[in-house]
C-alpha cells in the first residue's frame, strides 16, 4: 500500500510565510511556476540539454569515463527516475547527469539543494541560472526552526515524479561525505525511500569518484593533464517491488534508502576495481560503514 499522495501540489512559499525571507519567497515561487507546462518549461529544458551539459562534458572530457551505461533502460520520457548516487563533490550530480542527457534524456533535471546562498542571494539566483538553468530546486533547509519545510520539499519533489516525467538527482546519504576515503558512505537517509515509496519513479544508482571542490581547478586539471581521473558507474535499476508492497512506515522508508546505497556501494567495488586493478580491500573502516547503515 503507497502513501496517498497529494492531490493539489505543495506550498512551500505559503506554509512557510513567516519562516522565509522575500528573497527566498519570491525565488522559490519563480523556479515553482516555471516547472509548469509552458514556454518557459521548455526553454529551460532546451538550454539544459543544449547548454549546460556541453560546457560541463567539455570541462571535464579528458578526465572522466563512463561505465554500465548498457544497464540503463531507455529513458522514457513520460516516466519519472530518482538518480541516486554517494555525495564526494558539489559536482557530483552535474557530471553524472551530463552524460545521460548525451546518451538522449528528454527530461528536465531537478536537483535538491540547499537554501544557503543559492535562496537567499540575488547571487545564489544567478549561479542556479547560469550554471544549472534552475535545476538546483527545491531548496533544503540546516537551520532548526526551519527543518518543517523540509518535509514539503519532499512533497513537491514526490509530487513532480508522480506527475511523470521528472528526473531528479538525490543523495541518499542526505549531505556530503567530507571523510577521506570515497569508499565509506554515511549512513542512508530517509527521503529517498519516502519518494521511492510513493511513486514509481525508476531507481537508478551510480557511483562517482575522482572530482574536487575546487571548479576552476577541475576545469584547469581537464586540459593541463594534472587532474585526478573520473570514473562515473552506473547500475541496474534498483528492484523495489517488495518493499514498494508494504504498508508505508519510516522503516520501510529507511530499508529502501539502504538497499539504494547497497547497490552504490557495490558500484563502489566495481569502480575501485577499475582504477586499481585489484578488488575493494574488506578494512575496518569500511566493514564499519557498512555495517552502521545496516544497523540503523
Amino acid at each position: 500500500m503507497s502513501r496517498a499522495i497529494p492531490q493539489q501540489r505543495p506550498d512551500l512559499v505559503g506554509a512557510g510565510l513567516e519562516h522565509l525571507t522575500l528573497t527566498e519567497r519570491l525565488q522559490i515561487a519563480a523556479i515553482r511556476k516555471s516547472f509548469e507546462p509552458g514556454v518557459t518549461d521548455r526553454a529551460l529544458r532546451w538550454c539544459q540539454r543544449n547548454l549546460g551539459q556541453q560546457w560541463i562534458y567539455h570541462s571535464t572530457k579528458h578526465l572522466c569515463e563512463t561505465y554500465g551505461l548498457e544497464r540503463l533502460p531507455e529513458l522514457d520520457p513520460a516516466q519519472s527516475y530518482i538518480c541516486a548516487s554517494n555525495h564526494r563533490s558539489f559536482f557530483d550530480m552535474y557530471v553524472i547527469t551530463t552524460h545521460l542527457v548525451r546518451r538522449g534524456m528528454p527530461h528536465r533535471l531537478v536537483f535538491p539543494v540547499r537554501s544557503r546562498f543559492f535562496y537567499d542571494s540575488a547571487l545564489g539566483f544567478a549561479v542556479n541560472g547560469l550554471m544549472s538553468f534552475f535545476a538546483m530546486y527545491p531548496p533544503i533547509f540546516r537551520e532548526r526552526k526551519r527543518a518543517f519545510l523540509n518535509q514539503l520539499s519532499v512533497d513537491e519533489l514526490t509530487y513532480l515524479l508522480d506527475r511523470g516525467g521528472c528526473f531528479t538527482g538525490v543523495h541518499p546519504e542526505g549531505t556530503r561525505n567530507q571523510g577521506e576515503d570515497p569508499y565509506t558512505f554515511l549512513p542512508a537517509q530517509r527521503g529517498i525511500g519516502r519518494m521511492a515509496h510513493a511513486t514509481q519513479a525508476v531507481v537508478l544508482p551510480v557511483f562517482i569518484n575522482g572530482l574536487i571542490n575546487d571548479l576552476p581547478q577541475q576545469v584547469l586539471s581537464n586540459f593541463n593533464g594534472k587532474g585526478k581521473k573520473v570514473n562515473v558507474v552506473f547500475g541496474a535499476p534498483v528492484p523495489l517491488d517488495d518493499l514498494r508492497a508494504q504498508p508505508a512506515s519510516k522503516g520501510v522508508d529507511k530499508a529502501i534508502a539502504e538497499r539504494v546505497m547497497e547497490h552504490i556501494a557495490q558500484l563502489a567495488r566495481e569502480e575501485h576495481q577499475l582504477r586499481f586493478g585489484t578488488p575493494l580491500p574488506s578494512t575496518p573502516q569500511v566493514t564499519a560503514a557498512v555495517s552502521a547503515q545496516a544497523a540503523e
